[in-house]
Parts: structure tokens; sequence; C-alpha cells
């Protein structure tokens, strides 16, 4: 009989995904999704190669589900930033460095080549993540009352996908940063 992880079948449930989660996340950073496993995946997370195809079908399925986790992570995370933030132009800038600190961090195929390795629905899925985080944006730049912000925010946000931004040595990023910020404000028209 396997293990029983956390004392309860939720709590089994919750802490082999966080272990599959952990290890996919080192190993996107590491190798890339093409050379993902979930053989790999489930020994560097420390549970069964049976067990992890009983909460994953196959690799497609197991990035769907920790982009779906990420992202609800992450708007959670940003929308308490936004909160915090008094003004339109301050909701612009944490917006900017939230994004660009999570771009730092996730090593994901850009959306080219994620097309290309993911069947049509799994990409679909993937891709109405990015829906609730363009809509925040959408809200601040249309605060800040910009002539355009349809091009604006389209503007924006293919800046911020760039990863070249944040391809940088880590003692270089905070600064790589602030510039973003303050170049995406001068570009809004905002000013903090």
């Amino acid at each position: 009989m396997p293990k029983v992880l956390g004392g309860s079948l939720a709590a089994h449930r919750d802490e082999v995904r966080a272990r599959v989660f952990a290890a996919l996340r080192e190993q996107l950073y590491e190798r890339g999704f093409d050379t993902v496993t979930l053989s790999g995946v489930a020994a560097a997370a420390g549970v069964g190669r049976s067990s992890i195809y009983n909460h994953f079908p196959d690799r497609q399925a197991l990035l769907v589900a920790f982009v779906e986790h990420e992202a609800a992570r992450y708007v959670a995370d940003l929308e308490a930033a936004l909160e915090a933030a008094p003004t339109p132009a301050e909701r612009l800038a944490v917006f900017v460095r939230l994004q660009l600190q999570r771009l730092a961090e996730f090593h994901l195929p850009p959306g080219q080549a994620l097309t290309q390795a993911l069947d049509p629905a799994a990409y679909r899925r993937i891709a109405a993540h990015a829906d609730p985080i363009s809509a925040r944006l959408t809200a601040i730049v249309t605060e800040l009352g910009v002539a355009e912000p349809a091009v604006v925010v389209a503007m924006i946000a293919a800046a911020l996908g760039a990863r070249q931004l944040v391809d940088v040595p880590a003692d270089e990023l905070p600064e790589t940063i602030e510039a973003a910020v303050r170049i995406v404000l001068a570009m809004a028209g905002a000013a903090t």
C-alpha cells in the first residue's frame, strides 16, 4: 500500500502536488520543458513513478496544472500588492515590478515555442491564465486616463514579456527592473 503523506488523502494530494511542482519548477529553470519527463519529475520530487501518473496523465497535463497553480498564486499576490498602492501610477509601478520579478523566476518557453510543445487545447488553457492579469493592467492604464489604452496595454505587455529584460546578472536585476518601471511609467504618461 502506498504511503500517505500529510495524514489525509487531501493533505497527501496537496503534498504530492507541492513536491512535484517544486521539482518541475527546478527542471524548467535548469533545462526547459523539452527535457522534462514525468519519471524524472517523480524521482526529483521523491514520489513514485506510478503515483505521479495518478495525478498527471502526461507532461502536458503536468505543465497545465503547474501553470494554473502558479497563475492563481500570482494573481493573489498581484491583487494584494495592488491594493496597497494608493494611486494608478503606483499600481502600474507595482504591476511592472511584480511581472518582471516573476518573469525572472520562471522559465517556460516563450509563446511560440510553447505552441509547438503543447497540443492546442493545453496551450489555450495555459494562455487563458493571462486574461486576469491583462484585465488588471487594462484597468490600471484606463485609470491613468491615457488616450489610447488598448495600444498602451499592448506595448506594456510586449515589453514586459521580453526575457532580455531579466536575463541579466542577479546583482543587476533590481536596477534593471527599476529602469523598466521608469520607462513604462513614462510611456503611460504617469508619475509616481
